[in-house]
Order: C-alpha cells, then sequence, then structure tokens
C-alpha cells in the first residue's frame, strides 16, 4: 500500500460497527518498548540512531505480524504525507516533526501501526473499531510477544519497561477509548463526568492525544499512570469506566428531545443541510457539523447516512488528506472550498 491509497480509503476502526459504537468511536493501545544496547533517543547519536531503525525494520520485516506491512521512511517522507499520516493515526504529530532516521510500518487495514524512533525506539499500536479494549489487547499482546523471542527490550525486575519519558516506565502502555459526546457538551455535564474519571487516574484529551484541543466532541479517555499496575489493572479500570460514562451521554440524549426536541432537531438539520449545501468550510467548522449530524443519525432523526461515512468524513476533510487529494499543497481558503465540495459529493453519492 501506499500512502497516496490512504487518501481514498480508511481503516477498519473508522468503519462504525463494535461495541457502543454510536458513541465509542474506536479502542487503542499503545506499548513504548526500547532495545538493550540502546541509548534512550534523547541522549543518541545519528548513527546510533540509524542503527535502531534499521535493526527493527528488518525485524518487523521478518516477523509474521500481518500480512501486507507497509513501511514509510520519515526522514524522506513529504511534509503532505507525514500530515496524513498523523491525521490517520498511525504515528503521532512528535513522531512526524522528529530528526534522524525514523519510520512506521502498518497494516492494510491501519489496525497495527510500528513507529520506529518516535520518542522511544518501538511505539507498537493496535486501534479498534468501538469498544473493544480486550480484543485489542489481546492482538497487541501477541505483536509484543513475537518481537520480544527476537529482540531485548529494556527491562528491570524493579520497574518493569524502561521509557525514555518516566511517565511510561512499568508497563509502558496507553490504553485510550475515543468518546463521541455531544449531548453531554449541550447540557453542560461534561466537566463532571471528566472530574469524576480524573479521580480514577484517567485523562481527558482531544481527537490527537496529548496537547490537543477538543473539536467535534470527540474525547480520548486514557490511563494516565503506567507504573505500579499491570496492564489487565489499567483495562479494568477502563472498561469499568466508559459504560457509565455512554450511559451517561443516552440519558442527555433523553433528555434533549424530551425537554427542546424543535431546537435539536433544528440544530442538526441546519447542520447537515450546511454540509450538503456550503461552498466553504473550515476545518474546525466541519468537526462541529459532523458531530451534529452524528447524533441525529443515533437519534434516528436522519437516515440515509451510514456511521461510516460520517466517521471517515471526520479524518477525510482534514488538511493533509484534502491536500494528497490534490496532489499538491493548499492555503486555507484553497482546503476550506476544497473540503465543502469534497463533503456535497460525498453526500449526493448516497
Amino acid at each position: 500500500m501506499e500512502i497516496k491509497d490512504l487518501s481514498y480509503n480508511t481503516g477498519e476502526w473508522l468503519r462504525g460497527t463494535g461495541k457502543e459504537s454510536d458513541i465509542v468511536i474506536s479502542s487503542r493501545i499503545r506499548l513504548a518498548r526500547n532495545v538493550t544496547g540502546f541509548p534512550f533517543l534523547s541522549r543518541a547519536n545519528l548513527r546510533q540512531r540509524k542503527e535502531v531503525e534499521a535493526l527493527l525494520r528488518e525485524t518487523i520485516a521478518k516477523s509474521e505480524i500481518t500480512k501486507e506491512l507497509s513501511y514509510v521512511n520519515l526522514t524522506t517522507a513529504t511534509t503532505v504525507d507525514k500530515l496524513l499520516l498523523v491525521e490517520r493515526h498511525l504515528i503521532s504529530k512528535e513522531h512526524a516533526e522528529g530528526d534522524g532516521e525514523r519510520g512506521v510500518a502498518f497494516g492494510k487495514t491501519e489496525t497495527i501501526s510500528l513507529m520506529i524512533n518516535e520518542e522511544d525506539h518501538l511505539r507498537i499500536q493496535v486501534i479498534r473499531a468501538g469498544f473493544e479494549l480486550k480484543n485489542t489487547w489481546v492482538v497487541i499482546d501477541e505483536i509484543d510477544n513475537c518481537l520480544s523471542e527476537k529482540l531485548n527490550f529494556a527491562f528491570s525486575s524493579r520497574f518493569g519497561y524502561l521509557t525514555a519519558c518516566p511517565t511510561n516506565v512499568g508497563t509502558g502502555m496507553r490504553a485510550s477509548v475515543m468518546l463521541h459526546l455531544p449531548a453531554l457538551g449541550m447540557t453542560k455535564h461534561i466537566e463532571k463526568v471528566f472530574n469524576a474519571v480524573g479521580k480514577l487516574g484517567l485523562v481527558v484529551r482531544g481527537l490527537y492525544g496529548e496537547g490537543t484541543k477538543v473539536s467535534g466532541d470527540l474525547y480520548q479517555i486514557s490511563n494516565q499512570f503506567t507504573l505500579g499496575k499491570t496492564e489487565s489493572e489499567i483495562l479494568s479500570i477502563i472498561e469499568s469506566v466508559i459504560p457509565r460514562i455512554t450511559s451517561y451521554e443516552r440519558m442527555a440524549r433523553k433528555a434533549l428531545v424530551l425537554e427542546s426536541k424543535e431546537q435539536l432537531e433544528d440544530r442538526i438539520w441546519r447542520s447537515y443541510g450546511m454540509l450538503k449545501t456550503a461552498r466553504m468550510i473550515t476545518s474546525e467548522e466541519i468537526l462541529q457539523l459532523l458531530s451534529q449530524v452524528r447524533m441525529g443519525v443515533n437519534l434516528g432523526l436522519i437516515n440515509d447516512i451510514e456511521m461510516k461515512t460520517l466517521n471517515e468524513l471526520f479524518i477525510l476533510t482534514l488538511p493533509g488528506h484534502l491536500q494528497k487529494l490534490q496532489g499538491c499543497e493548499l492555503d486555507s481558503t484553497q482546503r476550506n472550498i476544497i473540503r465543502a465540495s469534497f463533503v456535497r459529493k460525498r453526500l449526493d453519492n448516497l
């Protein structure tokens, strides 16, 4: 698979299926690993970074992790290509902007991603549609075991896996669930929910994780600490919290229907009308419009759009994807025009 193919197709995690898929977009787990015999990247020179990249790239290629793995060398990738990979959640923003030899291997379905020389030597990622943390863990644990047979990962009997950032020491695991919570935001109950989440050692972030703001009512809830708890214990905490949040969101949606049905329907249909007729739409605006329409579909108000289509539009209308489709870099005005045209055509084809 080539990067340009990502502009036309989307991964398994955007298909709109799985448990709690009306609210839960995806479940993701990342594992941070470092190879013994090499310094952490913050202390590695360019030669050492190159050696780590070559070792991990060759090891991954020989491992039977998944069929049809593609590899992108980020050192030589264009700015647009790196932005597209970030938007697709295949690499992080820090990985795209890093120095020295680095790359990413990912499967055709985009369920699996292996980032080489991000913050740590290796970041293993598995992402699935819906609320599927248990199945996600089974897959990533198998990958970790497979690579552990060929590589010696830095590990301490006292502290666990050793990582460049102290907050990842221990399991080296970050588990997260992406949620769509428009009703909790509209009813002003979102802060209460997240304050309760924080007391359990979890953290709430935006669409692209740490350091990103919330857009389109999309939130990521993940574990804040990796030391002192096992992988199973961390997953159990998240799994106990998510059903409560989805329950609160559904109750908030019912309350909106009962108490202000006309205003809610007007808001949803205005958003739908904007998507079908607007000639210019900004990045921020598209996320909010799609958020409202997605809630309308889940409430049964709009019946001619599949959840998969809406989930895909959240990603395909981002700047990197639009520029890749056009084959050139675009300024913000050009992107706003092309974004609106892309959405109109996509909805007309339905």
